[in-house]
This record gives structure tokens, sequence and C-alpha cells, in this order.
């Protein structure tokens, strides 16, 4: 009998840890109700992860993949100018595929309560700057400046992330100009703007 059969797979029962972290923080995130929720035995756990530590580290290893990693594609993908790379960046904010902003609370929140889990959440945060502020500096921003644009622009997300808060995309898409005059110091392109739109399927009012 395969791993995928009964005893479900490692991927079902990480998929049960990160619903059961999203609702209910990472002490709802144990062996025996995430089985129960499933309908799989405890025992089958075991065949997939030592012990609810390894699960846990699964779980921190998928949001580092998904969430800073997300934010390092964006920041290196093609751009004509560096209005254009904070659009790319700012794919993250709207594109949950990309960048899970539910995901990004809860690791934080429970980085609250781990002095390992806040010391994962530092490294990510140097990674997601230094990677922004490369991106300043490749179209010729002076490292001081580009590390403070780069501050600006992360800790401005962060900020709604921990605020929860909510817009819709009408509002949002209308306030995404300034922001990126503000962070970049330039307006963005109308083709730059109609790409950046294009991909998130907002067709703005004539």
């Amino acid at each position: 009998m395969n791993d995928s059969g009964w005893r479900g797979s490692a991927e079902v029962w990480l998929d049960a840890a990160y619903e059961a972290l999203i609702e209910g923080g990472v002490e709802a995130v144990r062996i025996q109700p995430l089985g129960k929720r499933m309908k799989l035995s405890r025992t089958s756990f075991y065949w997939f992860f030592k012990d609810r530590e390894q699960l846990l580290d699964a779980l921190l290893e998928r949001w580092r993949a998904k969430n800073t990693g997300a934010i390092l594609g964006q920041a290196a993908a093609y751009a004509e100018s560096i209005a254009e790379a904070v659009l790319n960046v700012s794919d993250c904010w709207l594109d949950r595929t990309l960048f899970d902003s539910q995901f990004e609370y809860a690791v934080r929140a429970w980085a609250l309560q781990s002095d390992a889990v806040a010391r994962a959440v530092e490294a990510a945060d140097a990674a997601r700057l230094a990677a922004l502020t490369e991106m300043f500096e490749r179209f010729g921003c002076p490292p001081d400046l580009a590390d403070v644009r780069a501050r600006t622009i992360y800790l401005v997300q962060i900020g709604y992330i921990s605020m929860n808060t909510r817009e819709d995309l009408a509002l949002r898409m209308r306030r995404f100009p300034d922001y990126v005059e503000i962070f970049t110091g330039t307006r963005a392109e109308p083709r730059e703007l109609a790409r950046f739109h294009a991909r998130h399927g907002f067709v703005p009012e004539a």
C-alpha cells in the first residue's frame, strides 16, 4: 500500500497544519485534532513526520519558500524602469498565489511565542530588504537611498499585513501610482500601469 493511500501524505498533513495555523494560531497545530479533521489516524502522521516539531519546521519552510521566495523573485524580475520594478513587487500584495498575506500574519504572530521563529522572521526580513535594496541599486539609486526606499516599501506592506488592512481592488489600484511615485520619486508610465492592471484583471474606469 503506498504512502498516498489511507495514511494520507506529507503534503496533506502540511496543508491541514497550514489551515489550522491560519485559523487558530500555532497552538491549533496539534497532531490529534489535525488527524480528526482529515479522518486519519494519529499513527499515520508518523509515516511522514518524526514529531510535531518536524511538522512545524516544514510549515515554516513552506512560508519561507513561498513568501520570501516571491519577493526575491519579483524584485529580480525584468522591468523597464524602477517604477515598473516596484509594480512587479506589488504583484505580491495582490496575488495570493505569489505571496500569502494570511500566512505572513500567522507566522509573525507565531514569532511572538517562539525565539526560533522570531529568528527565522528576522532572517526573512533581512533577505527581502536586501533584494529590494539591490533592485533600487540596479536602476542607479545610491546605496543609502536604496536602503531607505526598500525599507519604505517593505515596512508599509508589513504594516498593511500587521493591521489586517482590507481595501478593495479598485481603491488599491487608484493608490498605486501615487505609492510608486512616493517609493521611487518617478511616475509609472501608462504602459507600465496597463501591464500591471492586466496581470490582476483590473479594468480602470474610463
